[in-house]
């Protein structure tokens, strides 16, 4: 809990110093402080604060000309933040990850902001591929006299609305035929398991009304193949790489950043495991498959949410990343993901 002493002000100085000093080991003064915090405040306004901090006992001055170093009080004041910090980006986490994964988009690109934020550096998650996935469940039905409406859930609830042309007058006994029709014949099936012993025998069925099964798979198939080409790569946190200045060089940074917004160039990260594995792969330098990332670590995982459901998340930092920690953290965004993802199957 925060420390009814200190407001934002005494805090955010507080923080600068300690961070500070663990970067350098040197006692830290109000001038580099004014620079750290980026000239929020004075240097008579920072000083009159650390003179505050100090008479609390959160920060020391070793020799009457020096700056200020952390004490133990100051240093447990900032571990603590950390922990609270780190345990409610845990349950943030954890919160859209229970969210329903028909709602799995907008969480992915929460997902990558939270990467991002959490590891400063950049971050790309590619929405779902879908590989043979089933079908779940059709629903068709009449949004008035010359429209019908196709509701497609695929395997993990992932809903696709189609709205088409009524080609013909149904009833609604003959909409709830039709429905139960096209449920009985192709739940639990792949489009490529569609085949035409399957159609034929579903128009025989349907009589008079063969033209709606028609209608009905070719949406189908093509919502489920539009899906499939049109893969969606969500980036955050691009402008961290400048706090690194190996890649701040301005052609490096800039090449950098365009990648990052070019879903085209960055399909080469995510496209090439085809078989579904999900371990983790590490491109350090010349490895990766991306020129613009030839002076940068890539590391990607590939995530699956049952049979057919696909993704790739990444991070993109400088050689010098901390490898530990992204490590950790895309092996508990995958385990996460894959726990949302069985508790919506129950």
């Amino acid at each position: 809990m925060r420390n009814v002493e200190l407001d934002e002000r005494k805090i955010t100085i507080l923080k600068a110093i300690i961070k500070n000093y663990m970067d350098t080991g040197e006692p830290v003064g109000s001038r580099t402080i004014s620079k750290y915090v980026e000239s929020k405040w004075s240097s008579a306004t920072i000083r009159n604060e650390m003179s505050d901090l100090e008479e609390m006992g959160y920060i020391v001055q070793p020799h009457t000309s020096a700056g200020r170093i952390p004490s133990d009080k100051g240093y447990r004041f900032y571990v603590d933040q950390i922990l609270q910090e780190k345990n409610s980006e845990v349950a943030e986490i954890q919160e859209l990850m229970i969210q329903r994964v028909d709602r799995l988009e907008s969480v992915l690109k929460k997902l990558a902001k939270l990467l991002a934020r959490d590891t400063n550096y950049a971050a790309m998650i590619s929405g779902p591929r879908y590989h043979e996935n089933k079908l779940k469940f059709l629903q068709l039905s009449r949004v008035d006299e010359e429209k019908l409406l196709i509701v497609t859930v695929l395997e993990g609830n992932l809903i696709k609305n189609t709205i088409v042309p009524a080609t013909e007058h149904l009833s609604d006994e003959e909409l709830l035929n039709m429905n139960i029709l096209l449920n009985s014949n192709l739940n639990g099936l792949t489009i490529e398991e569609i085949n035409l012993e399957v159609i034929s025998r579903m128009k025989q069925q349907a009589g008079q009304h063969a033209g709606i099964v028609d209608l009905v798979l070719n949406q189908v198939a093509e919502v489920i193949r539009a899906d499939s080409e049109d893969l969606q790569i969500y980036t955050s946190g691009a402008t961290n790489i400048f706090k690194y200045p190996e890649l701040s060089d301005n052609q490096k940074a800039s090449e950098l950043l365009s990648t990052l917004e070019h879903t085209e160039t960055l399909k080469d990260l995510v496209g090439g495991d085809e078989a579904g594995e999900t371990g983790i792969q590490v491109y350090i330098g010349e490895e990766s498959q991306v020129q613009a990332m030839r002076d940068c670590s890539v590391v990607t995982a590939n995530y699956e949410l049952g049979e057919g459901i696909r993704g790739t998340i990444g991070i993109i930092g400088p050689k010098r990343m901390d490898y530990e920690k992204v490590l950790k953290t895309l092996r508990t965004v995958m385990t996460q993901l894959d726990a949302a993802f069985k508790k919506e199957e129950r």
